[in-house]
Order: structure tokens, then sequence, then C-alpha cells
């Protein structure tokens, strides 16, 4: 098959860059087998000798639909990428990376810059030590993609924020399936899964973290960790937070009393339901229920 190429180079004004997250460059080339690589039909800054290298100055979020190569860090570091991943450059640093000559790849990317996704590096949703994202083949990725490459094209009014969606969308998609993959690969999914549907089926009872634990088969320690790795909140938190939910319908949708919602939402009494809640939403129970029922403070 003939090689593909379909660049599109950006340029950003002022005003898109208040937007948080603007795109610079988005493309997809097809490289066959033996193909020089890469093609030399990119502007000067993004050209590379894959021998020498190259630094960017935006974060690159590449994906790899076919075939398989090697990317290469500062520190020499040899990493096998191959159809299914996903991987995501830093701007200033070294890096090379290239096809198996003999097979060739198909790669898709979109290069990126701005606050959001400098915050997100800053704590820690994206790591230098973890760059590669095993996303597996998704259609409806290469679709964004595409969408992304036609927009780039089409340069509509607001184009640039619809290209920082599409980026949003590709970072969480590979934030998201690669720390679900690393859990089944762990075989750990299943077991965090059960105690999710434990907690939901009984959070209005008195249950504790440490009972959820033992009917998981895992020690509370090794327990809690992964179970917050894996939700974002501790075992404790979660089911807090589901017994506010649950204490927001009642007040929203009931007249039952404050102690009457404590016990029917599975807190201890109504005077703790009351401090928690207040501390969750900055509203009293009862404020909460005027704004909700009557559109002001009862």
């Amino acid at each position: 098959m003939k090689s593909s190429v379909h660049i599109k180079y950006l340029i950003v004004n002022e005003t898109d860059a208040l937007w948080g997250l603007i795109v610079n460059s988005v493309g997809y080339q097809r490289v066959e087998p033996g193909d020089v690589y890469p093609p030399q039909n990119h502007p000067t800054r993004y050209l590379f000798n894959v021998k020498k290298g190259r630094v960017l100055n935006e974060y690159q979020l590449l994906y790899i639909t076919r075939g398989k190569g090697t990317l290469i860090f500062s520190d020499r570091k040899r990493i096998e990428v191959k159809e299914g991943n996903m991987f995501l450059l830093f701007p200033g640093e070294w890096h090379s990376y290239k096809p198996d000559p003999e097979v060739g790849w198909d790669e898709y990317w979109i290069g990126f810059t701005g606050i959001n996704i400098d915050e997100r590096v800053r704590h820690g949703f994206f790591s230098k030590q973890r760059p590669v994202f095993n996303i597996g083949m998704n259609d409806e990725l290469v679709k964004q993609y595409k969408h992304a490459i036609q927009t780039a094209r089409d340069q509509m009014a607001g184009y640039q924020q619809v290209l920082a969606g599409i980026v949003n969308y590709l970072l969480g998609n590979a934030y998201s399936i690669d720390k679900c993959a690393s859990f089944e690969n762990r075989e750990l999914s299943n077991r965090i899964n059960k105690a999710k549907v434990i907690i939901r089926e009984s959070f209005q009872q008195s249950i504790t973290p440490e009972q959820i634990a033992g009917e998981v088969n895992m020690s509370y320690s090794w327990f809690r960790r992964l179970f917050k790795e894996y939700t974002g909140f501790s075992p404790a938190q979660y089911i807090i937070e589901l017994r506010i939910q649950k204490s927001k319908e009642l007040l929203t949708n009931t007249a039952l009393t404050n102690k009457e919602i404590a016990f029917e939402a599975g807190f201890d009494n109504a005077d703790y339901f009351c401090t928690v809640f207040k501390k969750k939403t900055g509203q009293t129970p009862n404020g909460y229920r005027g704004m909700m029922q009557w559109g002001g403070e009862s």
C-alpha cells in the first residue's frame, strides 16, 4: 500500500492561548516497510534525525495503530512500542523514535501546550517515568484523531477550542484505559469492583472498610491503598460520599426529618450527619432542602 500522510501545523493567537490548552500540530502518517523515516515534509522545528533525536517545545500524544517500533529518551532508555500503544512526549525532553523498518507503522499524533496539561503533569496524572499507555485498538480514539485533522483543515471559528476538547478526550481515555489495564494485569480489578458493589449495597448499614476488605480476601492496608488508587477515594471516603448522595436525594424528594434521613443514609446520628453534610457541601441539610424544594433557605 502506498504511504499516506495527512499533517497540519497551526498558528495560534493570544486569545486562543487563554483557553488553557492549544493545539500546534496534528497529523497521521502511514510508514510502509523500508520507507525513509521520518518523512522530510515537516517544518524545521519538527524535523529530527532518528540517530540525533530532537527536543520539542510542546507535548505530543502519539497513537500507533499498526506495526511496531522503538522509543528512546534522554537517559537512552529504549521502550518497545507497538500497535495499540499511545505515548506522550514532553516539552524540553530529548527523544527519538522510529518504526521497525521491516514492518513500518501507522501513527496519529497531536501536539499541544497550555496550563491545563502543565497542571496535570504537576499533579502526577502524567509522568515522564510512564510515557507509554496500553490502550489497545480503539476505533473511537482513531475517530477523534481524524476529527482533529479535519477540524485543523477547516479552521472554522472556535476551532482551537474544539481541538482542545479532543485533546482532553484523548488524554482522559489514555489515563483511564491504561489505569484499568494495569489493574486487570494484576487481576485485582474484579476484587475492587466487587468491593464497590458491596459498598453500594450496604452503605446505608453499619459496615466498615475492614469488613469489606475481609469480604474480598485482602488485608485492610493493601485493600485501602488499591481502592484509593483505583477510585480516587479511600473506602471510608467512598462510603461517606454515597451517604451524602443518598441524603441529598432524601432532602430533595421527601419530608423526612434530619434524624430520619441520617438513619436512612447510614449515619450514626443526626448531629454527625449535619456536621459531615455541611463540611462536604458547604450547606446545612435544611439549607440544601430549602434550595432544592423551594428555591431558597427554609
